[in-house]
C-alpha cells in the first residue's frame, strides 16, 4: 500500500518539498494509524527542510509535528480508541502525509465545537504553551505574562490561556494588524518591536516591577532584555532561536531578581513525557476550548501538496496565527 507525502529529497529552499508516493506507514505497538485530514506549518518544519532539524531516531522523515484525521488502524496493546475515532495528535513527524504512526498517548479527542480540519492547529501550540507556561514556568492567576510572537499559532494560544487563568497578558508583535488581532483575543499590553523597546513598556505598564513570565520564541537576541524585564522571582521561558543560539547573560542580573531560565523544546522528549503533557492539556485546554475561552486561530488552509507555499508564508511572517495544509 501506498500514499502521498510531502518529502524533501535534498535540503534546500520551499521547493526542496516534493509530493511523492512513499509506502504506507505501520503503526507498531502502542501506536495507531491514522489517515490525515489537515497538519500545520510549524518554523520546526522550515528548519527541518534547511537541513538543520532532523527528526529523532525511529520517528517519520517527513516533516509535520501535528495533525487532525481519523484513526485508520489499531496498533497492538491499543485500547481506549476506535477506528473511525475522530482524533488531532502530537508528532514527531510525518503530519505532512496522508497517514501517520502515532503512539496513542499523543492522541487527542477533537476538542468540542471544533471542525475537524480546524483541530490540526491545536497540539502542537497547546502543548508547547501549557508545558511551558503552566507546567514550568507556573504562571499563576494574577501576574503578569509577556509573550513575544503575539499573533504567531503559539502566541495566539498563549494569549487565550494567560488570560483563560487570570494573568495580565503583554505581546509583542511587528504590525499594528497583528497587535489589533491580538488585542482581539485579549492582550492587554501591545508592543511593537519594530518601534518601541519592549523592556521600556512593560516596565511602565507594570509600574517598574517586570513580568513575572515571559514566552520567548528568539533566544540569544532577546535574552538580556528578557532577564532585564523580568519582575522579582521572574521566569523565563525559552522555546526557540530566531534571534541565535548564544547570547550574553548578566548572571548578576539574575540572582539579584531570583530569576529562572528554562529552556525545552518539545519533539524529542521521551514517550512518557509527551503523553504526560498531553493529557495535562486535554484535561486543562480542551475544558477551555468546550467552554468558548480559547480557540484555534488558522490564517488559511492550502493543499498539502502545496506545502511549498505555506511554508513561504510563515518563513516571511505573512500569517496570524497558523496555516493549515489540508489532503482534501
Amino acid at each position: 500500500m501506498t500514499m502521498y507525502a510531502i518529502t524533501i529529497p535534498e535540503p534546500g529552499g520551499p521547493e526542496a518539498l516534493v509530493w511523492d508516493e512513499v509506502p504506507d506507514p505501520v503503526p507498531g505497538e502502542g501506536e495507531v494509524l491514522v489517515e490525515v485530514v489537515a497538519s500545520a506549518v510549524n518554523r520546526a518544519d522550515i528548519l527541518q527542510r534547511q537541513g538543520h532539524y532532523s527528526p529523532p531516531p525511529g520517528a517519520s522523515p517527513y516533516p509535520g509535528l501535528e495533525c487532525s484525521g481519523r484513526i485508520a488502524a489499531l496498533g497492538p496493546g491499543v485500547s481506549g480508541w476506535s477506528v473511525g475515532d475522530e482524533v488531532c495528535a502530537l508528532l514527531a513527524g510525518g503530519g505532512y502525509a496522508e497517514k501517520v504512526a502515532v503512539p496513542a498517548g499523543q492522541l487527542l479527542p477533537v476538542p468540542e465545537g471544533v471542525d475537524l480540519k480546524q483541530a490540526a492547529a491545536l497540539p502542537e501550540v497547546a502543548c508547547t504553551v501549557w508545558s511551558n507556561v503552566f507546567m514550568i514556568a507556573h504562571l499563576r492567576p494574577g501576574e503578569n505574562l509577556l509573550v513575544h510572537g503575539g499573533s504567531s499559532g503559539i502566541g495566539t494560544m498563549a494569549i487565550q490561556l494567560g488570560k483563560a487563568i487570570g494573568a495580565t497578558v503583554a505581546v509583542t508583535a511587528g504590525t499594528k494588524e497583528k497587535l489589533d488581532f491580538c488585542a482581539e483575543l485579549g492582550a492587554d499590553i501591545l508592543v511593537n518591536y519594530r518601534e518601541q523597546d519592549f523592556v521600556a513598556e512593560v516596565k511602565q505598564a507594570t509600574d517598574g516591577a517586570g513580568v513575572d513570565v515571559i514566552l520567548d520564541n528568539m533566544g540569544a537576541k532577546y535574552l538580556d532584555r528578557n532577564v532585564r524585564a523580568l519582575a522579582a522571582n521572574g521566569r523565563l521561558a525559552i522555546i526557540g532561536m530566531q534571534g541565535g543560539v548564544k547570547g550574553e547573560l548578566n548572571i548578576g542580573a539574575l540572582l539579584s531578581k531570583r530569576a529562572a531560565i528554562t529552556a525545552a523544546s518539545l519533539r524529542a522528549r521521551p514517550l512518557a513525557e509527551k503523553a504526560t503533557i498531553v493529557a495535562a492539556v486535554q484535561e486543562h485546554v480542551w475544558p477551555l476550548i468546550a467552554q468558548g475561552h480559547v480557540r484555534p486561530v488558522v490564517d488559511r488552509e492550502l493543499p498539502m501538496a502545496d506545502a511549498a507555499q505555506a511554508q513561504r508564508v510563515v518563513e516571511a511572517s505573512e500569517h496570524i496565527g497558523k496555516v493549515l495544509l489540508v489532503t482534501r
